[in-house]
């Protein structure tokens, strides 16, 4: 037993033994002499006595100057009921910190630096139209230059408020501003400059998705000093966003059904005035314009502030259709009650048959009104004749005043003279007949001119409205 106990030690010994050799021989320097890294070296000198709570200068009068700027990459929505407009922008900053320089030759010539945004002091700069809290990416790190010069990189989800003109949608082009100032310090400690020149700002398009429903036109910047209090001087950046909606979706799913059916009302006057058919094919024609408000309803921008200039059309056009159904259904009710209606009136003969209808081009006007003296004068011609008959026929009434020859015939007997009497006062009765529907055919026809004034009336007052209400949106 005492003899293993010795050889049992040198077994755990030897491992260790042969490991401390091996590291002579091979020369690895003990972990005390490792030099320090240079990043490890450059980070713990600029971070070791800092205070992230001050501003980063030496003179206390010098303002700190940051240089922003901002590039558009999408149009996330445009909320027109809240009034709210959500982008996704690229936002850079930039300012001098001295209490961050340092020599690049005592640092293994590193020039640019990486440090966390939480162990520096970053500038206050918020944007004033922020309504809600964005899904930003947090970006921890920010550069830093040899000579104090710091880039803050950062991509922003911004939820602003904007003023949205939603009058002329869908062919709307809506300006929307960014302004980003300090939240608390005057322009005598922060002052903002733009990082590029505004030209290059404005059309710089070079990361914006322009697939979406907006387009963007330009950005324009803006500087202004303004002050709340006599004696606090604010400085502040605005950029404005002009972004224009493509409508080609709008027009195919908005404008031109509006328009089909308007055509085909406009065709429908082509139909005669006093067919029934036409009645049926009109409300047919409402019904139908009905059911497409109800369905486009959700497509529009819906707001407190005003109307929207298409929704002011969507009414004018179903009181066009309102008002050329009532009127086909006053042309048939007049025409297929002939023996009820009352002729036209003078005033609207004189201004629709006389007036307007050589200005419509229809030059076909009514023949002048009968009067009542015509048919009294008839009726006497008719009466006279009458009385001429009996003469010769040598009726009761008829006294016998001229003596008969001796070859003459005999007079005709009392019931033939009454015969014929019967037969001329029903051949009378049937041309007054004839007289009076004849009349009331010509009134019938009278209602059609005037139905047909109208109807050209309301094609014209179609058109009319149409070439307004495009016209509106192409000088808007």
């Amino acid at each position: 037993m005492l003899l293993w106990a010795p050889q049992a030690l040198l077994a755990l010994l030897l491992p260790a033994l042969l490991t401390q050799g091996e590291a002579k021989h091979s020369g690895v320097p003990q972990a005390r002499s490792t030099p320090r890294p240079a990043l490890r070296r450059l980070s713990d000198y600029l971070l070791t006595n800092y205070k992230k709570g001050v501003r980063p200068v030496r003179d206390w009068r010098k303002p700190t100057t940051v240089a922003i700027d901002v590039i558009v990459y999408a149009i996330l929505s445009v909320d027109e009921k809240n009034q709210v407009l959500t982008t996704y922008i690229w936002y850079r900053q930039y300012w001098t910190d001295e209490f961050l320089q340092w020599n690049p030759k005592d640092f293994d010539n590193i020039t640019k630096l990486s440090v966390p945004t939480d162990s520096i002091w970053v500038p206050d700069i918020l944007i004033n139209e922020f309504v809600d809290v964005g899904k930003s990416p947090e970006i921890p790190y920010v550069y830093v230059g040899h000579h104090g010069e710091v880039q803050n990189y950062k991509p922003l989800q911004v939820v602003t408020a904007c003023s949205l003109d939603i009058y002329n949608f869908p062919f709307d082009v809506q300006n929307c501003s960014l302004t980003f100032t300090s939240w608390l310090h005057t322009i005598q400690d922060i002052n903002i400059s733009l990082w590029r020149l505004p030209e290059k700002v404005k059309f710089d398009k070079s990361v914006f998705m322009n697939q979406g429903e907006w387009e963007l036109l330009a950005v324009l910047t803006q500087f202004r000093e303004f002050s709340i209090e006599s004696s606090s001087c604010y400085a502040e950046m605005k950029f404005y966003v002009v972004i224009r909606r493509r409508p080609l979706f709008y027009a195919v799913s908005l404008l031109l059904p509006s328009i089909f059916l308007m055509v085909m009302d406009i065709v429908g006057f082509y139909l005669p005035p006093d067919s029934g058919e036409r009645v049926s094919f009109k409300i047919t024609l409402l019904l139908g314009y009905s059911v497409f408000l109800i369905i486009v309803s959700d497509t529009l921008p819906a707001t407190a502030i005003g109307t929207p200039l298409i929704g002011v059309y969507f009414v004018v056009c179903m009181a066009l259709l309102v008002i050329s159904l009532a009127e086909t259904i006053l042309i048939v009710r007049l025409v297929h009650k002939q023996d009820l209606q009352q002729p036209v009136p003078t005033w609207l003969r004189h201004l629709l048959l006389e007036r307007v209808a050589p200005l419509l081009c229809l030059g076909e006007q009514s023949p002048a009104p009968r009067s009542p003296a015509t048919s009294h004068t008839t009726k006497t011609d008719d009466c006279s004749d009458m009385g001429n008959h009996c003469s010769h026929l040598g009726g009761p009434g008829c006294p016998d005043k001229s003596p008969r020859g001796r070859g003459s015939p005999p007079p005709p007997s009392r019931e033939a003279s009454l015969a014929v009497r019967g037969l001329l006062q029903e051949l009378a009765n049937i041309r007054h007949f004839l007289e009076r529907r004849e009349e009331s055919r010509e009134v019938a026809r009278d209602w059609l001119r005037v139905g047909s004034v109208l109807d050209r009336l309301a094609v014209l007052a179609y058109s009319a409205t149409l070439l307004t209400l495009w016209s509106i949106w192409q000088y808007s």
